[in-house]
């Protein structure tokens, strides 16, 4: 619930019990190391055997990073299975840094397609085919808008033209949404590719036309330098024009952090990656998250995985052996999310 500690030792002091937040820092942090990476890693290795994942990376702030000033920007990368694979997994990794060689670390040994943005830096990950999302490409489109001082927009710019071919590709997804992937494939060459043809012919057009609007630029430049994985997404029936489904696991860290603000140390920074990869793994498995970290925390300790790692498989969020009291039921999905 992204509750902080400092908010949490208050509450419990009014219930009557003394509780400090360097107890429950330490205590989530042991918890951590101790009896939950050992998921948290299955979890890596599990989506590493994908065929197509996404990544982005979002900010957090970590003030006792060695070498480093408290404000610094550190970074936690994010990899999602898509939603063609088997399993539902989200996995977070705590970095100081936004270098390409941490995505090329992470994905070692996993060879397949990647749907991100455009950060170069996933160019240093090798064996796998970029696919780009077409929903950053719009925002810039949208961002050229010009809009009037009550906030609406101007009817009739170029930024509105970008955004309806873009729109066009969006509504052709959602009609075949629910097709084989290889119809998928099949209805994209047939009614996507002609959009596409005419929106990069619109493109080199709109950027020979002479503007003063910096951000159309912007945007008309983005769409030619990234058009080569633009169109990756038409090779494979499976793969996303869009990278939501990762940005939609991001969302709740991202509403968090604002209560939370900060990580106290680098230990703290990797912990809270930790949980926040079970917490969105079971969340995406539709699992209820406190049963599941309670079964965790219960059965593993008593368990023999350091010299049978195998029966970690039973943990994992979307195993089928997790007993029934993990999974939502439906009529308390709403309120137990």
């Amino acid at each position: 619930m992204a509750y902080p500690f400092a908010r949490q030792e208050k509450d419990w002091y009014r219930l009557g019990l003394i509780l400090s937040r360097s107890n429950m820092a330490n205590w989530t942090n042991r918890c951590s190391e101790e009896w939950l990476t050992s998921i948290y890693e299955r979890i890596l290795a599990e989506l590493r055997t994908c065929e197509v994942l996404h990544m982005d990376e979002t900010r957090i702030q970590c003030n006792r990073e060695e070498g480093r000033k408290a404000n610094s920007e550190s970074y936690m990368w994010v990899i999602r299975s898509a939603a063609c694979e088997t399993i539902r997994a989200v996995f977070f990794h705590y970095s100081p840094t936004r270098k390409g060689e941490i995505a090329r670390q992470l994905l070692s040994g996993f060879h397949g397609y990647l749907t991100t943005d455009a950060y170069a830096a996933y160019e240093q990950v090798e064996n796998i085919r970029r696919n780009l999302c077409w929903s950053h490409c719009r925002r810039y489109f949208i961002d050229s808008i010009p809009l009037t001082s009550n906030g609406k927009e101007i009817p009739g710019s170029k930024g509105a033209e970008g955004r309806a071919y873009i729109d066009l590709l969006f509504k052709i997804e959602n009609e075949i949404k629910d097709l084989p992937y290889e119809e998928i494939r099949e209805k994209r060459l047939e009614r996507s590719r002609p959009i596409l043809d005419a929106f990069w012919s619109w493109v080199d057009e709109t950027a020979a036309i002479p503007t003063t609007n910096e951000k159309l630029t912007k945007a008309l430049n983005y769409s030619k330098n990234q058009k080569k994985y633009l169109e990756t997404f038409l090779e494979d029936g499976r793969l996303p024009i869009s990278n939501n489904l990762c940005e939609a696991s991001i969302k709740p860290f991202a509403t968090g952090r604002r209560a939370w603000l900060f990580a106290d140390s680098p230990k703290g920074a990797t912990a809270n990656a930790v949980l926040y990869t079970l917490v969105e793994s079971a969340r995406a498995n539709e699992l209820n998250v406190f049963e599941y970290l309670n079964y965790l925390l219960t059965e593993i300790p008593n368990s023999d995985y350091l010299h049978q790692p195998e029966v970690l498989e039973k943990y994992l969020p979307w195993s089928q052996e997790l007993p029934e009291v993990c999974r939502l039921n439906h009529n308390y999905k709403k309120c137990l999310k």
